[in-house]
């Protein structure tokens, strides 16, 4: 009995001691936990003092802020564009949209305006709730393995989760997208063009199905651990029925062709000089600043878009309030202009009289920009039939490059320069060989492309018959070998860049000819299916018949006014 109870004994000894250390652990655990969760506590109230006191400190707003558009009225020189937007997304049937132009001339803004003017429209499908929702395609990364994407969405494998709730419970978690945060509203995309191919051909998928499909190894539908909203998810996919507005600096050849295929194509155009005068005035009123009529003109003269207008304007203002001026003036907007380096714009204006060999071409240099450029040709006589071409201010060669292979090619503006030599020799019964030619484009930029041929062309003639041109008189188009104008592209900012150099008149090809043309009050632009049409209507051949020798042979031509014709071609009759 005795030793029986001994034992008895112990055990009850064991037991308690062993209750003793468990409750003496569960203790110190729990009092570690609450010491913890306390030190967490207290860490959190010092971070969001923290964030309190940084949330009360706040600057002032930029200038760029102050001007950003808030309504239609105040995107300046882009009637045509926010039309079109317009058209495309406020009605019942909203399209996808991308827009191309210069940056800083209110693409962005636009979009926002759109989407609010979307919502007033008792037809669109845009509520009241829709959402704008913004990504730069420069900066949206993604992983291959599918663990991050925020454009598109993605899982998180539990491998990836680590500690977490769903990790630990090796349920795969999705995250949605920024397609699936637009939906039901706008997702607009900043730079569409530098988006990776890999994410443009996800996002086409998505455009088509209206959804985000996702996948994931550790999914199964028999796995009854996994919450119903995620079985839903894979099953039926995460909803991104939205509009994508896609903004971009590039020209549409640049963009794939299968994003293009699904979305309308709408141009801003670039700001003309008297359109960046009214940003930068409008900055000036803003900040309460008065600036010097010969600033707005230095302004006006080299900066390209409203943002550059308006950068200007705060460098200058903060050179007027470091010296307690509340005038902004000329000489500040210059140190400004000469320290930013900027350029000039490529504003050129029509010569101020007729020149023989001196054409109005007509170029663009960017997306919907348009210029004036000048060509200019000289004619030397040279021995019968050795006469050379000299063409300088092209691009020489260019190189094409696609799917691992490069091609490399004569300048098209080499090879117009050559089809106007035959061209010319065909159908004008001018031989220049003959002569020695001198084919220049000034400005200092290279210049490429087809689209001079005509210009070239009646530079030539004019050069070699002594024929002055008509200064007030531009031109394009292509030149085939049998005397014909061909389309080119860009006619629209031709013509607007001609008229704002003080063209009275355009020859553009007949192909290219538009109705719209017919509303221009001050220009008239003119339809050419032949090199003939162009430069009988571009020379100063008004007035009285005459005869034209050129080259020991007569020929009948038009003429007005005074000239000296090229060595080796004489004109008979008065002028």
């Amino acid at each position: 009995m005795e030793f029986s109870s001994g034992i008895a004994s112990f055990i009850t000894f064991i037991q308690v001691f062993f209750a003793v250390i468990i409750g003496l652990y569960f203790w110190n655990l729990l009092k570690t936990q609450q010491g913890n969760k306390s030190a967490v506590e207290r860490e959190s109230r010092k971070e969001l003092e923290k964030l309190q006191n940084l949330r009360k400190i706040s600057l002032s707003e930029p200038l760029a802020e102050k001007t950003r558009p808030g309504c239609f009225g105040e995107i300046i020189g882009q009637s045509e564009g926010l039309k079109s937007l317009k058209a495309a997304l406020c009605g019942p049937n909203p399209q996808h949209v991308i827009v191309y132009g210069p940056p800083g001339v209110g693409k962005t803004a636009a979009a926002r305006l759109v989407l609010e003017e979307a919502k007033k429209n008792p037809s669109s499908p845009f509520k009241d709730n829709a959402r704008f929702i913004e990504v730069d395609a420069t900066t949206a990364r993604f992983d291959e393995r599918g663990i991050a994407d925020p454009l598109i969405g993605s899982v998180h494998d539990p491998i990836y989760q680590g500690a977490g709730p769903m990790g630990m419970a090796g349920i795969p978690q999705p995250k949605p997208g920024a397609v699936t945060k637009a939906h039901g509203g706008m997702l607009f995309i900043d730079e569409i063009g530098e988006l990776h191919p890999i994410q443009m051909n996800k996002l086409l998928k998505v455009m088509e199905d209206r959804k985000v499909l996702l996948e994931s190894a550790y999914y199964s539908s028999e796995d009854a651990n996994i919450p119903g909203h995620i079985h839903d998810i894979f099953q039926n996919g995460l909803p991104a029925d939205f509009r994508m507005v896609g903004a971009t600096t590039r020209t549409p050849d640049s963009i794939p062709p299968a994003i293009r295929s699904r979305c309308l194509e709408i141009f801003f155009r670039q700001l003309m000089p008297e359109e960046i005068g009214a940003i930068a005035a409008n900055a000036v009123q803003k900040i309460s600043f008065t600036l010097a009529a010969q600033g707005l003109e230095i302004i006006k003269k080299y900066a390209t878009s409203g943002r550059e207008a308006v950068n200007i304007i705060q460098l200058a203002a903060g050179i007027a309030v470091t010296e307690g001026r509340k005038e902004i003036e000329s000489a500040d907007v210059e140190w400004v202009v000469n320290s930013g380096q900027y350029a000039p714009r490529p504003e050129k204006k029509v010569p101020a009289e007729p020149q023989v060999g001196l054409v109005n071409g007509l170029a663009v240099y960017g997306p919907n920009m348009g210029m004036l450029l000048e060509i200019e040709v000289g004619a030397i006589p040279a021995p019968s039939g050795q006469g050379k071409v000299v063409v300088t201010g092209i691009v020489d060669e260019e190189e094409l490059g696609s799917r691992g292979k490069t091609i490399r090619r004569k300048s098209m503006a080499r090879g117009s320069v050559e089809n106007v030599l035959t061209v010319l020799r065909r159908t004008m019964d001018v031989d220049p060989r003959d002569y020695d030619l001198h084919v220049n484009f000034p400005g200092g930029a290279p210049v490429d492309g087809p689209s001079a041929g005509v210009a070239v062309a009646a530079a030539v003639f004019s050069a070699i018959t002594g024929i002055p041109v008509d200064n007030t008189v531009a031109m394009t188009g292509e030149v085939s070998i049998r005397g014909f104008v061909m389309p080119v592209g860009g006619v629209v900012a031709k013509v607007e860049a001609a008229r704002h150099a003080g063209v009275k008149k355009v020859y553009v090809p007949a192909d290219n000819y538009q109705e719209m043309f017919q509303d221009i009050t001050d220009l008239e632009v003119l339809p050419a299916d032949t090199l003939k049409e162009v430069i009988n209507g571009s020379l100063m051949t008004r007035g009285l018949e005459k005869k034209l020798v050129i080259g020991g042979q007569q020929r009948e031509t038009l003429g007005s006014g005074n000239f000296v014709p090229a060595a080796g071609a004489t004109v008979t009759g008065e002028y």
